[in-house]
């Protein structure tokens, strides 16, 4: 992530000129479009609120696409929307693992959905020399680091000190600058805990120049300068004075798009799991809970198979706007998202009724069936996978003209995401395909919770903390589920219960089924399983990719 590479697009003046044009009343500077820096600074420190948004709400406006950042196919020398941004690669990361089975077994093995599922032995994806899937890997986390430069270049601590604008935007890029370089050491070091402790960390870098290379930290040092900025970011937007606390809560697009507190502790408790700094861990997700208190609703937790047929024959319709995981609205969970956007990954490749690949294509996602074994009767989770093989009536667009053309939709096949009608919509149709997007959500913190308090030895503390989420997801009318009663939890530790609860409450979400097996060192297996048709697993080295080629090439510090 040799800085030098990048080349300084904008500068001082082009900003200033962009964003400020024709702004002379409202800056009171005799000609906006070729500002200083000693003006620039003079006008954030002592300047309005207003232009200060006018000189920096143009650039930190577009933090927040960093979250899921379109960013990897620019390095890697071609497109692809499979390889498109960081929900898509999440996917892959999820196909990998070991509960998700890509139902579409005639697909290409090469670069294919079904390629990342097969797992193929001598595909060497972490390879440094693999500009595809390496370095590509590499440049997203390392152009979220830049972007974050690119904004606080203008915010030291004295510009700031006097302005809860400048605190908020300030806040906006810690988070953003230390979850690149978490994403880094999540992808490029072993786990901390299991060898990663001993290894090599990242090159900081803070300012948006020109820089010499420099020597990577160690990982320790790497991951203390991770948290430390995290511990700012929590501070400054804690001082900002914006929504409660720092915490902007609600279904708005202002208020779901956008890096509060909420991310920012997020980001601590992920980075402190990862450590083993389970108090900083559990600190952080204890806070986060008590402003995202609720649960989703049974009826908008995806849709039930008991509907299916209904749907299948024509009787019934499924709406985006009442799914969850579709709708914000109806997602009192989400911590991080955006609203109506149109042809979406969960859509796209998620929707088993949708017409394109995840639906009419038949690439469903399916659950493995050893893991649909393991969630209780009562557990209305279960419900949301189809449960015999059933037949779907797509529409479809041929040229101008649609068409129905009935396919099969596969046992095992999620209706987590699923949905007829897109957002907005009353009625079904081929071409729209609008929803919203979650990314991230309380049910993730709330396991992290579980998790830290169980490695840290509070068994008790663990289970009481899964025991909200179970009674949460007890079918109406059961008797409430508990660790005690739910018959895959018994006799198994605290944290067993935890990993297990990973496993079905996150399923498919955001890459973790990988992830998590990397931070518990264990390898990826697809035993016990009948529905894999590729059992390849994947061993914990091959979790770690190595620097790429391109960068110690140009840093010879590594």
């Amino acid at each position: 992530m040799n800085m030098k590479k990048y080349i300084k697009y904008i500068s001082t003046v082009l900003v200033a000129g962009f964003l400020l044009s024709s702004c002379d009343d409202k800056l009171n500077v005799t000609n906006p479009n070729s500002l200083t820096d000693d003006q620039i600074t003079d006008l954030l420190k002592n300047g309005t609120d207003a232009q200060r948004d006018l000189i920096l709400g143009g650039l930190a406006s577009g933090l927040p696409a960093n979250m899921s950042l379109r960013a990897p196919i620019i390095y890697a020398g071609f497109s692809s929307m499979g390889y498109d941004n960081e929900f898509a690669l999440n996917l892959i990361r999820d196909l990998q693992g070991e509960d998700v089975v890509y139902a579409d077994r005639n697909s290409s093995l090469g670069t294919s959905w079904a390629g990342w599922y097969y797992n193929q032995k001598d595909f060497s994806f972490w390879d440094g020399s693999n500009v595809d899937w390496c370095f590509g890997y590499w440049a997203g986390p390392s152009t979220i680091i830049n972007n974050a430069n690119k904004v606080s270049q203008f915010l030291s601590d004295d510009v700031i000190a006097n302005s809860n604008k400048l605190k908020d935007y300030k806040a906006r890029c810690l988070t953003i600058h230390a979850m690149g370089y978490m994403q880094l050491m999540e992808r490029f070091q072993k786990a901390y805990l299991f060898g990663g402790k001993e290894g090599k960390g990242m090159p900081i870098y803070t300012k948006y120049a020109y820089n010499d290379p420099v020597a990577p930290l160690s990982a320790t040092e790497t991951y203390d300068f991770i948290k430390s900025e995290l511990v700012q970011a929590n501070k400054l937007f804690q001082e900002s004075g914006i929504g409660s606390n720092g915490y902007t809560v609600g279904t708005t697009q202002d208020e779901v798009y956008d890096i509060d507190r909420g991310i920012s502790q997020y980001l601590l408790a992920r980075v402190a799991l990862w450590t083993g700094d389970y108090a900083t861990c559990i600190a952080s997700c204890k806070e986060i809970m008590e402003h995202y208190p609720n649960f989703i609703k049974e009826a908008n937790y995806g849709m039930a198979n008991d509907s299916i047929s209904k749907v299948c024959s024509n009787k019934a319709e499924v709406y985006a706007d009442n799914n969850a995981f579709l709708s914000v609205a109806k997602n009192p969970e989400c911590m991080f998202g955006w609203t109506n956007d149109s042809n979406l990954y969960p859509w796209t490749y998620l929707n088993i009724f949708s017409a394109s690949s995840g639906g009419y294509g038949q690439g469903y996602f399916q659950i493995n069936d050893a893991l649909y074994n393991k969630i209780a009767d009562n557990d209305f989770r279960k419900s949301r996978f189809v449960t015999d093989t059933i037949s779907f009536p797509y529409f479809v667009m041929q040229g101008t003209t649609k068409v129905t053309i009935p396919e099969v939709i596969y046992k095992m096949s999620n209706l987590k995401w699923a949905a007829t009608i897109a957002s907005d919509q009353t009625a079904r149709t081929a071409d729209k395909q609008n929803s919203d997007v979650i990314l991230i959500r309380s049910s993730e913190v709330l396991l992290m919770l579980a998790e830290a308090q169980a490695t840290s030895g509070d068994e008790a503390g663990a289970k009481a903390t899964l025991n909200k989420l179970l009674a949460a997801r007890t079918k109406a009318g059961a008797p409430t589920l508990t660790c005690d009663n739910y018959p895959a939890m018994k006799g198994l530790s605290a944290l067993d219960m935890v990993k297990l609860q990973w496993r079905i409450e996150m399923w498919a979400e955001n890459g973790l089924d990988f992830f998590n097996h990397k931070r518990w060192n264990q390898d990826i297996t697809r035993t016990g399983s009948t529905n894999h048709w590729s059992t390849n697993g994947l061993s914990v080295d091959h979790m770690t990719w190595e620097i790429p080629d391109k960068e110690t090439q140009t840093n010879p510090n590594w």
